[in-house]
């Protein structure tokens, strides 16, 4: 297994919006196990590269017993949202929060070899799919809520035993990324 540290709020890579992956080749390969071997010992619905510090636009899942991962996502939304779902986060460990989402998402771009893909989800898998598609974009889920939410939110991350830690040291990735954020 290659269980990498999870980067926490406060990480600038979280901020970062991820490049997109132009090779699809063994690295890339590497990094989709990096991914799911982290997410599966989290354990976690879903993980982003940036969230191991790699500015890469890609993720992984496992939901309802589907596992998976999506390279350069394109997402097409529903206009209903479920204004109430609770969402957390592995880069905010043991918080999870009202946070309004799409119900449906209809979700395109690549598996690790380069083939096109077209996933579709509903609840749970479509908020998975919007919540790793921000990290990609350098959003979280609190920029999501509404002021009041975010307020509420904003101080039980102040709370929490993991506030305020130093940042993981950077060290350097296996993976391409060609001077992008590690």
């Amino acid at each position: 297994m290659s269980i990498q540290p999870i980067r926490l709020f406060g990480d600038p890579v979280l901020r970062t919006p991820a490049e997109p992956v132009v090779d699809f080749d063994k690295e890339l390969r590497r990094l989709v196990k990096d991914l799911t071997d982290t997410m599966m010992d989290a354990p976690g619905a879903g993980l982003a590269a940036p969230q191991i510090g790699v500015g890469l636009r890609v993720f992984t899942y496992y939901i309802d017993d589907q596992l998976g991962h999506l390279i350069n996502p394109d997402l097409d939304l529903s206009a209903e949202l479920d204004e109430e779902g609770e969402e957390g986060c592995l880069s905010f460990p043991g918080l999870s929060f009202p946070t309004p989402r799409s119900i449906r998402a209809v979700a395109k771009g690549f598996n690790m070899h380069g083939e096109p893909v077209v996933l579709e989800g509903t609840d749970l898998m479509a908020r998975c799919f919007q919540h790793e598609t921000d990290h990609l974009d350098g959003v979280l889920f609190i920029d999501r809520m509404d002021a009041k939410q975010r307020k509420v939110a904003m101080r039980a991350i102040r709370e929490a035993e993991w506030s305020g830690l130093s940042a993981p040291a950077v060290k350097f990735s296996p993976h391409a990324t060609r001077g992008r954020a590690l």
